[in-house]
C-alpha cells in the first residue's frame, strides 16, 4: 500500500533515520543523508521529494547542488525553472575531476509559457547507435496509469491540468514536471535506460512534484499514483511488418514492400492522454542505398545516405494546450519559424515539413510530418498520400473532427 503524499515526508525521513540508526551508521552518515535533504530541498524550492531523489541509485556519498540563477528552482522568476542535483557517488563511478557529478534534475513548468514543442527537424539523427549520446535508441513510451506522462531513456515527464492555476500573474491551463538523469549511459543505467528500480523512482517522483506545483499554484487537480510496474522501454527501429502501436497504420498500408518506401518504424504504445504521439518511418541501411543507388545520377543534390536513419519520415500529434505552441523548424535560426496553427494547414518555409490540424473532444490538435533531407527529393509527392493516412487514422481512433489538410500544390521537392 502506497504512503498518502501528505505523509511521506514525515515518513520518509523517520525511516531514513531508523534504517542508519539500524545498520550502525555513524552520526556522520546520518548528518550526510539530512544534509543531502537539505541540498535538494533548497535548490528544488521543496517541490521536488528529497527522500525519492536520494532512492536513486546514483545518489550516494555527499549530495550538493548548482549555485547559480540557473540550476535552482525560484517560483517568483515564473515558469520554467530546474533543479541540477550533484552527487560524489556519481562523480566516483562516472569519473570527475572535481570528485562530484550532475546526476539529477527536476523541472516544473506550465503549458504555454516558455518555448514550444517542435517536431524534427529534417537534418536531424533519429538513431542513436554510433552517435555521440548513447549506443541505443529508445522510442518514448507513454506512461499510463490515467497519467498524462512520457517515459524516455533517461527520465519520466508529467502532465496536469490546472483550471485555476496562477503563475507569475498569468492565468494556467495545464502544467508539466520531470525528473530525470542528466545521461542515458552511466554505469547506473541498464543497457542506456534507468533500471526497473530508478524508473518507478523518477515516475514518483515526477507525479509528486506536479501535485506539489499544483498547490503552489492554487490548481485544485491532482495526479494518481503512477503505476506500481512501468515496462523497460524497447529499443528500435523494429520492422514496419511488425508494427502495433503509433505505427500500425503504416503496416496496414502495405507501403513498405516498396523500395522507396520506410521499411522499419520507431513506434510507442497509443494513448489518449498522451500530448506528443509519434511514429517515425526509417529507412533501413539496405533500403536507403538501394534507392540512392537508383537516383544518384538523376539527382546531384540527392544526398547519400552516410549513417543509420538517414533517410526517415516523421510524425508528430500534439493535444490541447500543446498543440497551441507548435513551430516547425526551419534551417535558418535567424528567420521566425512557421507556426503550426490550429483550424490551419500548410508547409514550412522552404523546409520539408507540413501540418495539419482537427479538434478532439474540443481541444485542438496539429499533426505533423517531417522528411529528411535528401529523402524529400526523392520522396516528397508521394508521401501526401502517407500523412493523410497518418492524419485519417489518428484522427479516426481520437474521434476528432474538422480535419484540416495541407493542398496537393504543397507537396512538391524544392
Amino acid at each position: 500500500m502506497r504512503v498518502p503524499e501528505r505523509a511521506r515526508k514525515s515518513v520518509n525521513v523517520l525511516l531514513c533515520l531508523v534504517a542508519v540508526a539500524g545498520i550502525g551508521w555513524s552520526g556522520k552518515e546520518i548528518w550526510q543523508v539530512l544534509r543531502g535533504r537539505q541540498q535538494i530541498d533548497e535548490a528544488c524550492a521543496g517541490l521536488v521529494p528529497a527522500g525519492r531523489v536520494l532512492a536513486l541509485s546514483p545518489a550516494g556519498g555527499t549530495i550538493t547542488h548548482r549555485v547559480a540563477d540557473e540550476g535552482t528552482i525560484e517560483l517568483d522568476a515564473g515558469l520554467p525553472q530546474d533543479c541540477e542535483i550533484f552527487s560524489t557517488e556519481a562523480g566516483e563511478k562516472g569519473g570527475s575531476r572535481s570528485g562530484e557529478r550532475w546526476f539529477f534534475t527536476g523541472a516544473v513548468g506550465a503549458v504555454g509559457q516558455g518555448e514550444g514543442l517542435s517536431p524534427e527537424a529534417s537534418w536531424d539523427d533519429l538513431l542513436d547507435p554510433g552517435g555521440p549520446y548513447s549506443d541505443h535508441t529508445y522510442p518514448d513510451q507513454p506512461l499510463g496509469g490515467g497519467i498524462a506522462g512520457i517515459v524516455t531513456d533517461t527520465g519520466v515527464t508529467v502532465e496536469l491540468p490546472c483550471a485555476k492555476g496562477v503563475s507569475d500573474g498569468r492565468r494556467v491551463k495545464a502544467l508539466w514536471a520531470r525528473a530525470s538523469f542528466l545521461e542515458s549511459e552511466t554505469p547506473f543505467s541498464d543497457n542506456g535506460q534507468p533500471t526497473a528500480h530508478d524508473r518507478g523512482i523518477l515516475a514518483e517522483t515526477a507525479v509528486i512534484t506536479a501535485n506539489r506545483l499544483a498547490g503552489r499554484l492554487g490548481c485544485t487537480e491532482r495526479l494518481p499514483d503512477p503505476p506500481d510496474d512501468i515496462p523497460a522501454l524497447v529499443e528500435g527501429p523494429t520492422p514496419a511488418a511488425e508494427a502495433e502501436g503509433t505505427c500500425a497504420w503504416y503496416r496496414r498500408t502495405g507501403l513498405a514492400d516498396r523500395t522507396l518506401y520506410a521499411d522499419q518504424v520507431l513506434e510507442s504504445r497509443t494513448d489518449p492522454k498522451a500530448w506528443d504521439e509519434r511514429c517515425a518511418l526509417v529507412l533501413g541501411d539496405t533500403r536507403a542505398n538501394t534507392l540512392y543507388a537508383a537516383h544518384a545520377d538523376e539527382l546531384d543534390s540527392v544526398y547519400r545516405p552516410d549513417r543509420p536513419g538517414r533517410y526517415f519520415a516523421a510524425f508528430h500529434t500534439y493535444s490541447g494546450e500543446n498543440a497551441k505552441n507548435i513551430h516547425l523548424p526551419n534551417v535558418d535560426s535567424h528567420e521566425t519559424p512557421v507556426a503550426a496553427e490550429p483550424g490551419r494547414a500548410g508547409r514550412g518555409d522552404d523546409e520539408p515539413a507540413w501540418w495539419a490540424s482537427s479538434v478532439c473532444s474540443g481541444k485542438p490538435q496539429i499533426h505533423t510530418m517531417t522528411l529528411s533531407y535528401g529523402y524529400e527529393k526523392l520522396a516528397t509527392a508521394a508521401y501526401e498520400k502517407v500523412f493523410r493516412a497518418y492524419v485519417d487514422d489518428v484522427t479516426a481512433r481520437r474521434g476528432c473532427t474538422d480535419v484540416k489538410f495541407p493542398a496537393t500544390s504543397a507537396f512538391h521537392a524544392d
